[in-house]
């Protein structure tokens, strides 16, 4: 069992982040970056959904989904949104929260040069989040998209791309004996970053 410890943190929670997803990638953790993403409807009503990260640095956290998503649809209405990784084996979790904002169209098309062409497909064949008749509609608008651009490059679909969750506050959680729990969090005070302890 770990512990954590103000002494043994970074004072930049990203770099933080950091240190503990790199740990979790390099003991073979299936899915590290498995995000589980809160959102909310303008009048509160919330929803929760698993996405991955797709990149992490001081600007903030990068997920790639549908514009025109059960999500989408509600950070359009109320941008606040939470995240957390949760990795079981190591005994840690950290969540961030913040205001999501979309990347530039320049991102995600650099992502979506990078997708397995399969996953391209996919972006255009789902229209995310909306009802279907049945899964052969979708697997026959994959056939008939996979020929169209059988002998060129497949270009990112206009209501697809990125988001970057913006925090405000992160907490680093690290399991311990008897429930008494580490629970250290950043919160951004200006410029800076400001540490306290939590109680488990």
């Amino acid at each position: 069992m770990g512990s954590l410890s103000e002494g043994d943190i970074s004072p930049d929670p990203f770099i933080q982040f950091r240190v503990w997803l790199d740990a979790e990638v390099r003991e073979g953790l299936r899915l590290p970056a498995a995000m589980i993403v809160a959102t909310a409807t303008r009048d509160g009503r919330p929803s929760v959904r698993t996405v991955l990260l797709n990149g992490a640095d001081e600007r903030g956290l990068v997920f790639y989904t549908n514009y025109e998503s059960r999500k989408a649809r509600e950070l359009a209405e109320n941008p606040a949104a939470a995240a957390l990784f949760y990795w079981a084996r190591s005994g840690r979790q950290v969540r961030a929260e913040g205001v999501v904002v979309r990347t530039s169209p320049e991102e995600s098309d650099a992502y979506f040069r990078g997708r397995h062409r399969d996953s391209q497909i996919g972006a255009w064949a789902s229209r995310q989040s909306e009802p279907i008749a049945g899964r052969q509609i979708l697997e026959e608008r994959v056939r008939a998209l996979t020929e169209e651009h059988r002998d060129h490059e497949i270009p990112r679909p206009p209501y697809w791309g990125g988001y970057r969750l913006v925090p405000g506050g992160f907490e680093f959680w690290q399991s311990r004996p008897n429930r008494l729990h580490d629970r250290l969090r950043y919160t951004l005070d200006g410029d800076r970053w400001r540490i306290e302890r939590l109680s488990p």
